[in-house]
């Protein structure tokens, strides 16, 4: 056996162990809409007696874990699976479940996994749209609309009409500062118009299910919005008095949003992405 072949073969029980004693939990938020956390991006599932409809599928060690988190919910078939856009703790498992149900996702997902020479062709969406598509299952309309620039230049927003349950992909990061991936086409001032976009365009009483964190709801939305407005507003005008970027890091965020630092997008990371948005 090759060297590179053992490798390859190590590689890959390593990851397997990564998330070996990773659990799948199911939350009913309304109606036939549910959420699973595991590990990666939050997952939303529509289940029906018609079947099921899911929304991001994580890792790929986790595909058969997450398929029979859903089959406990309802047993049967998967009918649709939705990107909300490209990152691989959102669409890990679609080689897994592209060969039990089509992935719908914008063109760009399509455009940005093709791309990825890592992934095989049963990775990628089939159904691709450039402004939305609606989906309609049992008694559930399911409204999935893009919105540009913000997290990446790919991003979904899945909204379950009925159920009244949104789900905002990576557009929300309820535990903590978002992560605006400017290499994957997003930008800070698209990421902020696209929060006030989900504010304007959903009632009021909306459930929400975000990128990551736990369910939540609008006013946590809103609370989101001003911490990425007022910290706009503190890098803008620092950088227009001719503050340095580490006079603009010592200095840091206000005191009520110091918790939002976590172990991806900590407080100095937040602040370099918006240093480099307005310089």
């Amino acid at each position: 056996m090759s060297s590179i072949l053992l490798l390859s073969l190590f590689s890959f029980q390593a990851i397997c162990d990564r998330y070996a004693d990773v659990e799948i939990k199911v939350t009913q938020v309304a109606g036939q809409v549910y959420m699973l956390k595991g590990a990666g991006g939050n997952i939303g599932v529509l289940a029906t007696q018609k079947g099921l409809m899911l929304v991001d599928d994580q890792f790929e060690p986790l595909a058969e874990k997450i398929e029979q988190a859903m089959k406990s919910i309802v047993d049967k078939d998967l009918k649709y699976v939705v990107n909300t856009h490209y990152h691989g703790d959102h669409t890990g498992s679609n080689s897994y479940f592209s060969h039990k149900a089509p992935i719908f996702a914008h063109n760009n997902v399509r455009k940005r996994l093709a791309s990825n020479d890592k992934l095989t062709s049963d990775a990628l969406p089939v159904v691709t749209y450039e402004q939305g598509v609606t989906i309609h299952l049992e008694q559930e309309t399911v409204q999935l609309t893009h919105l540009p620039s913000g997290h990446t230049d790919s991003d979904t927003v899945v909204y379950f009409k009925n159920a009244n349950v949104l789900h905002t992909g990576d557009l929300f990061f309820e535990l903590g500062f978002p992560y605006v991936d400017t290499k994957g086409g997003g930008t800070v001032d698209g990421y902020l118009a696209n929060v006030e976009y989900m504010i304007a365009n959903y009632p009021d009483n909306v459930a929400i299910i975000p990128g990551h964190g736990k369910l939540t709801d609008k006013a946590s939305l809103k609370q989101f919005a001003d911490m990425i407005r007022e910290c706009i507003k503190l890098v803008t005008e620092q950088l227009a008095v001719g503050k340095s970027e580490e006079e603009i890091l010592t200095q840091g965020v206000a005191e009520k949003y110091k918790h939002l630092s976590w172990h991806f997008i900590t407080e100095e990371r937040w602040l370099k992405t918006l240093i480099k948005a307005y310089q």
